[in-house]
């Protein structure tokens, strides 16, 4: 797509893709992070772990959609 081709409808629909896959991996991140702590019997070890390891599929995940965003396929 060309610059001058966009519309806002397609940004909103871009901002709510980014939001939605940074919540979404976050979120599943920190519910396997807990509910391993429950079934390890550990602290908070895998909470930690699993916050960390959703922010960072989340982060990715936003740049390939913004990359796909942008190259115009």
């Amino acid at each position: 797509m060309r610059q001058n081709n966009r519309h806002p409808f397609q940004a909103m629909a871009l901002m709510s893709a980014i939001v939605s896959q940074l919540a979404g991996s976050v979120l599943v991140g920190i519910f396997l992070g807990r509910w391993l702590d429950r079934v390890s019997g550990a602290g908070p070890l895998f909470l930690i772990f699993g916050l960390l390891a959703g922010l960072a599929a989340g982060i990715y995940a936003m740049l390939r959609l913004v990359q796909h965003f942008f190259s115009g396929e």
